[in-house]
């Protein structure tokens, strides 16, 4: 009986040190790579880039035309004020 529990336990302490070990080995043992992306992922991130700049745009545009439109009705103000 003794065995039987001897052996039981032992090998619940090896399954439980080998799966518990394993994530050790998840890591390269490399600590230094900085950058280590293919041409593919950077050419992405540019599009990516490029998107949110032709989106500025339009932005810039319609920023520009509201703050002329909103000079504009002041002068005409001013010259009705005048006139």
């Amino acid at each position: 009986m003794k065995a039987k529990q001897f052996i039981t336990t032992m090998c619940s302490a090896l399954a439980i040190s080998l799966l518990s070990g394993t994530g050790a080995f998840a890591s390269s043992g490399v600590t230094n790579k900085v950058f280590v992306s293919g041409p593919l992922i950077l050419l992405f991130l540019g599009f990516c880039a490029l998107v949110v700049v032709i989106q500025c745009i339009p932005a810039i545009i319609m920023l520009y035309g509201m703050i002329k439109g909103a000079a504009s009705s002041k002068e005409k103000d001013v010259v009705k004020a005048k006139g």
